[in-house]
């Protein structure tokens, strides 16, 4: 077992060593903070497929965070005020059953991934970059002027939605489907990166006409990869929205963006565990220095600038002294 994946089952431990010591000192904010660099995580998780893999930076990575969040609200709301949702050509019913609405949330965003991918991957670099932002902004925007949910005020969901078999409002045992789904998904990117579309897609990232050379379209490529990678930052968003019961247009502000993407810089581009060690130091600082001061984001801006100037794989890179995402 080589250096990085030692980091990475400490890493792991670490996820689960926490809250069960939380548990025991009965400090149940703790595995709120830890639920959330979990829900968090997986949003980066969901990116890293898009830009660790395929080079895809994108600004605008809150759409489907809202997106999915956005569909947890709905579906509860009409839920709990037991009204369908009738304004569509065809009869929605309310729900509070998470899997239902896991399902419901993730389709949605891959679909809207779908779409956005098929017009902002016809353009690169900076163009993709603002593209990606314009989309963001659009939803932004529209989630502000949509009245039958809250507007810019947001909407409250009032009881967290249930899992079979579980009391979701204990906070450990919602903790341990955040954390079991981060798993699934980081297995999931585990095998993508070997398979044969992770290393083409690689390829298409580094050397596109060679892809094309062989008969591989390099468009296709990332256009699958963001839509996976959109579908699964969805779901992030949805567990996000059960996490705090409440929805709002900020789930898609380009600030949430710029923080998702500033995860995977800290932990560590295209590593596994990259977005997860990334997201856990985000909400360590936040908890820790926002304490102290209103203007911690000076000391995060002081870390990722010793990270970009001197660590370029992130903080896993550095722990492992490999310079390389794929060595």
């Amino acid at each position: 077992m080589n250096r990085e994946a030692l980091i990475n089952a400490a890493l792991l431990l670490g996820l689960i060593a926490v809250p069960a010591w939380a548990v025991i000192a009965d400090e149940p904010f703790t595995i709120t903070l830890a639920t959330r660099a979990v829900i968090l995580a997986l949003a980066a998780v969901g990116l890293n497929i898009a830009l660790g893999i395929g080079g895809l930076v994108s600004l605008g990575h809150a759409v489907f965070f809202g997106i999915g969040g956005y569909s947890m609200g709905i579906l509860a709301y009409h839920a709990q005020n037991y009204t369908p949702l009738t304004d569509w050509p065809f009869t929605i019913q309310g729900t509070r059953s998470m899997p239902v609405i896991w399902l419901v949330a993730t389709l949605t965003s891959a679909f809207a991934a779908l779409v956005i991918g098929l017009l902002s991957l016809r353009t690169s670099g900076v163009y993709f970059i603002m593209i990606t932002l314009a989309f963001g902004q659009m939803f932004y925007f529209f989630s502000i002027s949509w009245s039958a949910y809250g507007g810019e005020d947001g909407m409250s969901i009032y009881v967290r939605n249930g899992f079979p078999g579980l009391n979701t409002l204990v906070p450990i045992q919602f903790y341990g489907l955040c954390l079991g789904l981060l798993c699934l998904v980081l297995a999931l990117n585990a095998l993508l990166i070997r398979s044969p579309f992770g290393l083409a897609l690689n390829a298409a990232r580094q050397v596109p006409e060679r892809v094309r050379a062989v008969g591989l379209d390099p468009f296709r490529l990332r256009l699958v990869a963001f839509t996976l990678s959109g579908a699964i930052t969805g779901l992030a968003g949805a567990l996000f929205a059960d996490l705090n019961r409440f929805v709002s247009p900020t789930m898609f502000s380009w600030q949430l963006s710029g923080e998702i993407i500033v995860f995977i810089i800290i932990g560590g581009t295209a590593r596994l565990f990259g977005p997860v060690a990334g997201a856990a130091l985000f909400v360590a600082l936040e908890h820790w220095l926002g304490g102290l001061s209103d203007y911690w984001h000076v000391f995060l801006g002081l870390l990722l600038l010793l990270i970009v100037l001197f660590a370029k794989g992130g903080l896993i890179g550095l722990l492992a002294g490999r310079s390389k995402a794929h060595d």
